[in-house]
């Protein structure tokens, strides 16, 4: 789903990066990769990243190697890929060992990916804790992930919602939904559908495709809520816009409903589009 707030970051973005900022360059490569604020266009990700890239943004190097780690954009090369992945890291490495909470996490996703650098489940989740006591939100996920998965440390499911939770009262909507799963299936946590709904809400309501496609699956299903695909239809709906898994659920509820239904899920969508934009621009 792309809010008003999407359309305007992208905007502010484009502004910046014409004229030369290689951070916006970055976040507008970022957009353009996900579809925030305008279509999904993977050559012009890859274009931004690289003018970004060249100008030394470490963000938009690891995210060139990764456009041809993958084949987004340019045609794939792992050559390439490593090359602007060591670029990144070996800038992250610096900023990370002065105590930049930012720098000391994604030098943890590249020590636990192998991105530019040997992959190390330990030095991972070393790098990760370091920036997760700083209050760094991806961080707290990615540490409570190591813990849920025990990948660098002794499995310690409690550990692992522990730090879910800290990201998610921070706000961050992948917090949120994975707390939410926590919480749904008693992962370290005492099972509790209506739990889970709470914080699957609180991640939709900010507009975010996997959230609003997971309240849709609890809608479908009737899992924690009352069975009600209109409503499940209309998370689908705006989950749809950038979510492909949305879409192909979308076409199977579908086939399940009337076309009265349909017509009432896509009035419905529209209203629940309009709550959630208040919701955040109320913020």
């Amino acid at each position: 789903m792309n809010t008003e707030r999407d359309s305007a970051a992208f905007k502010t973005y484009k502004a910046k990066a014409d004229n030369g900022d290689a951070q916006a360059q970055n976040d507008l490569g970022v957009c353009y990769r996900i579809g925030r604020g305008v279509a999904k266009d993977d050559d012009l990700a890859a274009h931004w990243f690289r003018k970004a890239a060249s100008q030394g943004c470490a963000d938009a190097q690891n995210n060139l190697g990764t456009c041809y780690f993958y084949g987004w954009g340019p045609a794939k090369d792992d050559e390439l890929a490593t090359y602007w992945y060591r670029k990144a890291a070996e800038q992250w490495v610096v900023m990370a060992e002065q105590g930049d909470a930012k720098a000391q996490y994604k030098l943890g996703d590249c020590y636990a990916n192998g991105d530019g650098l040997g992959q190390d489940d330990e030095l991972a989740a070393n790098w990760f804790r370091k920036a997760a006591e700083q209050g760094y939100t991806q961080a707290q996920i990615s540490l409570g992930s190591c813990y849920r998965e025990g990948e660098g440390v002794t499995k310690n499911l409690m550990q692992g919602v522990w730090w879910y939770r800290q990201a998610a009262e921070q706000g961050d909507a992948l917090a949120q939904v994975n707390l939410g799963y926590c919480h749904e299936e008693g992962e370290g946590v005492a099972k509790s559908l209506v739990q889970a709904i709470t914080w699957y809400r609180k991640a939709a309501n900010q507009g975010v495709d996997y959230a609003l496609d997971t309240l849709g699956n609890c809608y479908a299903e009737g899992k924690g809520v009352a069975k009600d695909e209109i409503e499940a239809c209309a998370y689908y709906n705006l989950a749809g816009v950038t979510y492909e898994r949305s879409r192909e659920k979308l076409a199977i509820l579908e086939k399940q409903m009337t076309p009265d239904q349909i017509v009432s899920g896509k009035i419905r969508a529209k209203e629940l589009q309009k709550e959630i934009q208040a919701k955040i621009a109320a913020k």
